[in-house]
């Protein structure tokens, strides 16, 4: 089982590029960061996490594509990733060019986790429309996917469209075949989220799996997530990725008897000398 890494990497934590070395250096396999663009002071949206105050890392976050960039440039191997990016926040065509500069130069490294999010405030300083957000991921999904094809694609969509277009790099990975649609083109992508029926959906329709904060609850989920995926007729099995976890021998041998084949641990928001001995105490696990 590979053993990726998680952290809110700040203007006050270790920095992107030691961090990144480190871990190419001990043997992990990879570094996904989240995404804030800003925490509105007046929010009233609670956090999933329950925590009230928000912890002081969620609003001085550095954006994940920069530190990646840096993460990149000073590594081989370790593979890169958002965890999550929050697609409905962003220009789609911009963030498509910035996705596929990253799995270019990266040499094909970078994995798109994605999700809807749970700030209302955040969302609404982006002009988003919370009842209506889920439609328009999918829909910046699409747009996006429209422009890494291989030759110019136009996309129209409810939210958005591009004409055909010359749109350069390309992400590296292969496209992936669906039944009745275009292949999906672009890096790996995983969405974030709870289990349940609509998320299952959209993992099957336009995803390469999913991204389960900690992991619990993975063995009846799963079985709904596959019966998905076939239902809509891809082909293999969906990436399951535990995200943010604490990890344990036998947390992870559960992970491993159902077959996954990675999974993201959680490291604290925290200067260069304690994330080194978290990376110390999950040694073992390597």
């Amino acid at each position: 089982m590979r053993i990726s890494t998680t952290i809110f990497l700040t203007d006050e934590t270790i920095s992107p590029v030691r961090l990144a070395r480190e871990l190419e250096q001990r043997g992990f396999d990879g570094l996904y960061l989240p995404e804030h663009t800003h925490i509105p002071v007046s929010r009233d949206t609670p956090a999933p996490s329950g925590d009230d105050p928000l912890p002081r890392e969620y609003g001085r976050s550095l954006d994940p594509v920069v530190a990646l960039g840096q993460a990149a440039a000073v590594t081989e191997r370790i593979t890169l990733g958002t965890g999550i990016a929050l697609i409905a926040q962003h220009d789609p065509i911009v963030l498509a060019k910035q996705v596929a500069t990253l799995d270019f130069v990266s040499g094909g490294r970078f994995t798109l986790g994605i999700g809807f999010g749970w700030n209302v405030e955040e969302s609404a300083d982006h002009g988003v429309e919370w009842t209506t957000r889920r439609a328009l991921v999918r829909d910046r999904m699409a747009l996006m996917r429209a422009l890494w094809a291989p030759e110019p694609m136009a996309y129209e969509g409810e939210f958005g469209s591009v004409g055909a277009s010359w749109a350069h790099p390309k992400p590296l990975r292969a496209p992936r075949e669906r039944k009745g649609a275009e292949p999906l083109f672009g890096p790996r992508v995983l969405i974030g989220g709870a289990a349940g029926p609509k998320l299952f959906a959209h993992v099957a329709e336009y995803a390469d799996g999913w991204l389960p904060i900690g992991g619990s609850g993975l063995g009846e989920a799963l079985p709904q997530l596959r019966r998905a995926w076939e239902d809509a007729g891809r082909q293999g099995e969906p990436d399951v990725v535990p995200y943010a976890v604490h990890p344990s021998a036998g947390k992870l041998a559960h992970f491993a008897e159902l077959g996954l084949r990675e999974v993201v641990v959680g490291l604290p928001a925290a200067d260069e000398a304690e994330v080194l001995r978290a990376l110390d105490a999950h040694a073992e696990f390597l």
